[in-house]
């Protein structure tokens, strides 16, 4: 399924700042409430909006940011705004570029075609957005494989766009870039996650005066499709769930001992922050959408038991019921369950009450850090900081 919009009505809600959400369900009592919508009064068709006239002053440069995943291929094109950046363009579609590469480790013609005709239609969007600039990367599935340099050189001899392979490291900055304004302000330490198609990232975070810096991170390369073809995706038993966690615990907790050493032994999170298609799937099926709604989603919080029960009720439906299930759909039944095993040996060497679901990530940290770059992005922070 294609995705022309991330946001209601065309257009999405500006970024990063979760302004424009919805109902948050599970909410801590001590977390932030968004604030309300402003009643203005609308502007009727012959009014004139005031200040400068159409033509006049200095364009707003456009950035884009595209991420070739293991799973999907999504674009975001965007101008800086008052506060973060307001998208005029989106797309996303599932590839599945990575499909079969735990066995062969190269990367299929039929992937490869397919991600190729994705990216051609990125690359209209970004020519008649005319975008000033733009970071275009490929993670997992062009990083691990035989044929993903060469599959590179394909997509510009066909598309005109250069893709960029980064490193996990480079990864999993752009995924804390993107999601970090729903850290909590009061949280002292942050474990963030991106559970992604062929990797996961996580990154350990603290306060750091009104940001949060990285301290640490690691990325196990392994995602919702190489577990799902590891262990099976389709038919999901309570057996095969447990093995699918059990994959996924001893790197991870490698990881949660690296941590525990730095810390004087404890290394519990204030909260968790999950930024992927698995966590943003659970808080859809906890709230009972029968449509996912970003707006309802993007700033959520879920609380651990909440997701241990959304999982269990997923390990006990058939593929057939997955797929009919509005926030998962036939693209994602047989990823879903990989996804859930994953966070859950999360959450059992991370054992934070909360978790703050976040429906945005590497795009949106590529769109920040081009901004920054250029000195057009302006945070919450930073206005509050001008006015201080």
């Amino acid at each position: 399924m294609d995705q022309t919009s991330d946001g209601p009505g065309g257009v999405a809600p500006a970024y990063p700042a979760p302004s424009e959400q919805g109902a948050h369900d599970a909410r801590p009592l001590d977390a932030p409430r968004p604030p309300k919508h402003h009643n203005s009064k609308r502007r009727g068709p012959n009014r004139r909006r005031r200040g400068r006239r159409r033509g006049q002053g200095k364009r707003i440069p456009a950035y884009g940011a595209l991420d070739l995943g293991t799973n999907n291929c999504r674009l975001l094109v965007a101008r800086p705004a008052a506060t973060g950046f307001r998208v005029i363009d989106a797309f996303s579609r599932i590839v599945r570029l990575g499909e079969g590469v735990s066995r062969t480790g190269r990367l299929s013609q039929e992937a490869m075609d397919r991600s190729i005709d994705a990216l051609k239609v990125c690359a209209s969007k970004l020519k008649w957005r005319n975008v000033n600039r733009a970071r275009l990367i490929a993670t997992e599935a062009c990083r691990a494989t035989e044929n993903g340099a060469e599959f590179i050189e394909r997509v510009e001899r066909e598309t005109g766009m250069r893709l960029e392979i980064i490193d996990r490291e480079t990864e999993a900055r752009l995924a804390l870039a993107g999601s970090a304004a729903l850290i909590e302000p009061e949280a002292q330490n942050t474990l963030v996650f991106d559970i992604g198609g062929g990797s996961t990232e996580l990154m350990w975070t603290r306060s750091c005066g009104d940001t949060h810096e990285l301290v640490d991170w690691m990325s196990l390369p392994a995602g919702v499709v190489t577990v799902a073809e590891g262990y099976g995706g389709i038919d999901v038993t309570p057996d095969s769930f447990a093995a699918m966690k059990a994959f996924a615990l001893p790197a991870l907790s490698e990881f949660a001992s690296r941590l525990a050493e730095r810390n004087g032994g404890v290394a519990k999170p204030d909260h968790l922050l999950g930024t992927s298609g698995t966590v943003t799937t659970l808080a859809g099926v906890h709230l009972g959408l029968q449509r996912y709604d970003r707006n309802r989603v993007d700033g959520c919080w879920i609380n651990r038991d909440q997701a241990s029960a959304v999982t269990r009720q997923l390990v006990g439906m058939s593929y057939e019921d997955r797929a009919a299930s509005p926030c998962i759909g036939r693209e994602r039944a047989d990823l879903v369950l990989a996804g859930c095993a994953i966070l859950e040996a999360i959450t059992e060497l991370w054992p934070a009450d909360w978790i703050r679901v976040a429906d945005r990530g590497l795009r949106e940290g590529i769109l920040t850090t081009l901004m920054r770059e250029d000195g057009v992005y302006n945070s919450p922070a930073d206005q509050q900081r001008q006015k201080s």
